[in-house]
């Protein structure tokens, strides 16, 4: 082929050649275009999770042999393996032998106030399968809102009851609001509305007879302004008294259930007449001898050697426990809404829950759907709570079936919080070696 000048003289010289020439330059081009390979089609984003045995957070029967399809942070088919198509280019995860469940979700703690001990904390949860967690009540200034506001990969998600309401209890804390009159109690409200918290919490207790508790009226002012302001209201309570003039007063949630007596036929009736009401249970300590080493590897091994020597048999304990066990299990057979919450905050506290809601006398189904779907709901987290499509792809790998037995949930293999892996490992060494 002629050089691109020379090719430009013979056009103004010799038209026909220099037409035969274009001819035979335009023929070459496209006989080279031709024989390039079209480029590949683009490989599916969808990673396709297969073989597992799926208990999905709805309470029914599980899926033996599952297959879940993750895009985009989400689910988008969910199934029996027959019955759900695999898009085409898509990775491939074999989970056989294994269950899936949905992440848990912890709606009563209390976690650090210091942005940088508050995100360690919620990489902690995560790593024990938890995907968000509702701060109850003792978050002062900004940072709870901040990181709430802020995705934090590998993390799970913060709620904020902001500062919560109570009578005044000097000695005890200053972060919740101390309030006196029903006007003190509507501001309080409508501060922690303008945070746009995300329900209210208030405390309706004595402390064993140590402060003059909150009274009806101030709840009742916190409760009414509270629904004015389209929030809702968890309450700390210890007598059954108290629960019944909360539940008059229109409360939304129970963040402990009753604690000084067995509840009578009275409170189950009104319970049922408002089955939507919320009851997180927080279990108290058991009081008998357990085996946590399930969390060597994972807890540092001074802390876990105190934990191991403080679990022992204590029959005084037991009937604590025993009266709220008791409870709970006539409540969660009234049909009452139960959540799992677990007070406090350590990392792994909601493996021990679960287990305690069942020793109670629910089922390892049921206690599974409270942790998941029903504490997903009371956070008002529509994208969490179950493993179906379009839900975001939030769930834990097991190594055992915890429908066999509740503390199957502790062998965990794998979390994903929106269809991406949590790093297990890194955070199981910061678990392991705290900084001093």
């Amino acid at each position: 082929m002629l050089p691109y000048a020379m090719l430009r003289t013979h056009t103004r010289l010799h038209t026909p050649f220099a037409l035969a020439l274009l001819l035979g330059a335009s023929a070459a081009l496209a006989a080279c275009q031709s024989s390039t390979p079209e480029p590949a089609a683009p490989t599916s984003t969808a990673t396709v999770y297969e073989g597992a045995r799926l208990v999905d957070g709805h309470g029914g029967p599980a899926v033996e042999n599952a297959t879940l399809v993750v895009d985009g942070g989400r689910f988008t088919a969910v199934g029996p393996a027959g019955q759900v198509t695999a898009p085409a280019g898509a990775t491939r995860v074999s989970l056989a032998g294994k269950t899936v469940i949905p992440a848990l979700v912890d709606t009563h703690t209390h976690p650090a106030t210091s942005r940088e001990t508050l995100v360690e904390q919620l990489r902690a949860k995560a790593y024990f399968g938890v995907s968000a967690i509702l701060s109850m009540g003792l978050d002062t200034g900004t940072v709870a809102f901040d990181v709430r506001n802020e995705p934090i990969l590998g993390a799970a998600r913060l709620r904020t009851a902001g500062r919560g309401i109570t009578a005044p209890e000097p000695g005890r804390s200053e972060a919740p609001f101390w309030v006196t009159t029903a006007d003190d109690a509507r501001k309080a409200v409508q501060e922690m509305a303008a945070l746009k918290v995300d329900i209210i919490k208030i405390w309706v207790d004595d402390r064993d007879g140590k402060y003059k508790k909150l009274s009806p009226e101030l709840y009742t002012a916190v409760i009414d302004e509270a629904h004015k302001q389209g929030l809702r209201v968890a309450a700390h309570i210890y007598s059954l008294e108290d629960a019944k003039g909360l539940l008059k007063a229109g409360v939304d949630a129970f963040a402990h259930g009753v604690r000084d007596r067995d509840v009578d036929d009275e409170f189950i009736a009104m319970v049922k007449a408002r089955p939507q009401v919320v009851l997180i249970p927080n279990m108290p300590d058991r009081g008998v001898a357990q085996d946590y080493g399930w969390l060597s590897g994972s807890t540092p091994a001074g802390a876990l050697e105190k934990l191991q020597a403080a679990a022992t048999d204590r029959p005084e304990v037991q009937k604590t426990f025993g009266i709220q066990a008791r409870n709970l299990a006539k409540l969660s057979a009234a049909g009452m809404t139960i959540a799992m919450g677990t007070d406090g905050f350590s990392p792994w506290s909601q493996h021990v829950e679960m287990a305690d809601m069942v020793a109670s006398g629910m089922t390892p189904g049921q206690v599974i759907v409270a942790a998941t779907k029903n504490s997903a709901a009371l956070l008002q987290l529509a994208d969490t709570g179950t493993v179906e499509a379009g839900k975001r792809a939030d769930f834990v790998v097991l190594d055992a079936n915890p429908l066999d037995d509740i503390t199957n949930t502790r062998k965990i293999s794998a979390v994903y919080l929106a269809g991406t892996a949590v790093d297990r490992d890194a955070v199981r060494t910061r678990l392991t070696n705290p900084a001093p």
